[in-house]
């Protein structure tokens, strides 16, 4: 029994710092095992309410969890069976500080996408503008978002842009957004046949929505045009900068076939000739 003690207690110095023995040994052991089978645990009953499409967001969450569970075991661990981690950290305070700056801005990404996932800020659908940049969410990882661009391009956004930067998400309060075309036409216009022919085009637009209906706003009078929007709804925002395009085509030649001016800035320069006559 003596001897079985003496083995336990034996002590393997490693540095000045470190002394480990079997029992400490086995005790990690013990400890890591625990530790495993509580995480796997947890890690059941917090998926068993979630459907699929939420396990995979919440994947990434959960092994960040179980790393950081891990990392404070070890260390309380280590402390406990006699290992001077305070030394350590000590020892290695320059090189832990350098990996703190490096990983700073992967850690801002990594806690930004737990606060996406965490308060549903984007969910995947969603088209959002960001920094100029308009796109469909395709997915949202732990680090990274991805969306397509109308361009049919993969935008990859670092998750702490949207903590850093304006969001602007088009269907957060659903798929309907509104949409305006600007435009200016001649003083001496018949402001009446211009609403009916405006309204027209939008109406026989298939991607215009008819409820609530478009309606044409007189903005102001301008230096050289009365300005007017026409605004209309629609429910596929991703294409809206289309939609804009086909009715802008379609309100000119419109206007053409009407005789109604668009007007553009003029200025009229005059010339003096003061040159001194000569005697």
């Amino acid at each position: 029994m003596d001897k079985l003690l003496d083995f336990f207690n034996y002590q393997i110095k490693i540095g000045n710092d470190i002394i480990l023995t079997p029992k400490s040994i086995v005790v990690i052991i013990i400890v890591f095992s625990f530790t495993y089978l509580f995480l796997k645990l947890f890690r059941k009953i917090a998926f068993r309410t979630l459907n699929n499409d939420t396990k995979l967001k919440f994947k990434g969450i959960l092994t960040f969890f179980n790393y950081l569970v891990y990392l404070i075991v070890i260390l309380i661990t280590l402390d406990n069976v006699g290992v001077k981690v305070s030394a350590i950290f000590a020892a290695s305070a320059a090189l832990l500080v350098g990996i703190g700056l490096a990983l700073q801005t992967l850690i801002q990404d990594v806690f930004s996408g737990i606060s996406i996932l965490a308060d549903k800020t984007v969910h995947v659908g969603d088209v959002i503008q960001i920094d100029g940049q308009v796109g469909r969410v395709e997915n949202i990882m732990l680090r990274t978002t991805r969306a397509v661009t109308r361009d049919n391009k993969v935008l990859i956004i670092p998750n702490h842009k949207f903590l850093t930067s304006i969001l602007y998400n088009w269907t957060e309060n659903g798929t309907l957004t509104r949409e305006i075309i600007k435009f200016g036409v001649a003083y001496n216009t018949d402001v009446k046949l211009l609403k009916e022919a405006v309204i027209e085009i939008a109406n026989n637009h298939p991607k215009v929505l008819k409820n609530p209906e478009p309606f044409l706003l007189f903005e102001d009078y301008g230096d050289s045009a009365l300005m007017f929007q026409l605004i209309f709804s629609m429910n596929i925002s991703f294409e809206a900068n289309l939609v804009k395009s086909d009715l802008r085509y379609k309100i000119f030649e419109r206007l053409k076939e009407l005789n109604i001016e668009i007007p553009f800035p003029q200025r009229v320069v005059t010339f003096k000739n003061n040159i001194p006559k000569t005697q």
